[in-house]
C-alpha cells in the first residue's frame, strides 16, 4: 500500500507538470485581447492533452485501489489496528448522562460533631 501511495504522489506531480506545460487554448482568462494561437504546434498540444487525461485516469484508479485496499485490510498494519480495536472494545464507555464522574463517599467516616451549646 505504501508503494501505491508513493506512486500516486509521483503521478500527481507529473499531472501538475503536464497541466502547467500546456499552452492556453484561447478560452477563459487567456482571451485578453491578444491574437489566438492558430498556427501553434498542434502535435505537442495533443500529446500533452492525452497525457493529462491518462494521468488523470491513473490518479482515479490509484485512489480507488488505495481506498479498497485500506478498507479490506490488505496492509500490514491491520494486525495492530485490530489489536487497538479489541482494546477499545474492552474499555467501558462512560455514561452519556455524566453520572459516572462523581467520586464515591468514604464508607467509614464518623459523623461531624455538631455544636450543641446554646448561646
Amino acid at each position: 500500500m505504501l508503494f501505491l501511495i508513493i506512486l500516486l504522489i509521483i503521478v500527481c506531480i507529473a499531472l501538475a507538470l503536464f497541466v502547467l506545460i500546456q499552452n492556453p487554448k484561447g478560452g477563459g482568462l487567456a482571451t485578453g485581447g491578444s491574437g489566438s494561437n492558430m498556427f501553434g504546434v498542434q502535435r505537442t498540444g495533443d500529446v500533452l492533452e492525452k497525457g493529462t487525461w491518462v494521468l488523470l485516469a491513473l490518479v482515479v484508479v490509484l485512489t480507488l485501489s488505495i481506498t479498497t485496499i485500506g478498507k479490506s485490510g490488505g496492509s500490514s498494519a491491520t494486525g495492530a489496528g485490530s489489536k487497538i480495536q479489541e482494546q477499545l472494545d474492552k474499555t467501558p464507555t462512560p455514561s452519556p448522562i455524566g453520572g459516572g464522574n462523581t467520586a464515591p463517599a468514604p464508607a467509614n467516616t464518623p459523623p461531624a460533631a455538631t455544636d450543641t451549646t446554646k448561646k
